[in-house]
């Protein structure tokens, strides 16, 4: 999947593949944009729109 792709999901989709990805393939969220050639903002902006924010301790996006 790349980046393009990724970005234009539907956020609630997006969240799951990416907390699915966070848990199962990578240490951080910066190790997981690195490997699609984004930057993090990108993609917390998209889940931001959701509601949803990064949380470093749980290597998770949870809902605010």
């Amino acid at each position: 999947m790349d980046k393009q792709k990724l970005l234009s999901m539907d956020p609630y989709i997006l969240l799951s593949i990416i907390n699915m990805k966070l848990r199962d393939e990578f240490s951080s969220l910066a190790d997981l944009c690195s490997n699609y050639g984004m930057k993090t903002e990108e993609l917390e902006n998209k889940l931001n729109s959701i509601e949803y924010r990064y949380n470093q301790q749980t290597n998770q996006f949870t809902g605010i």
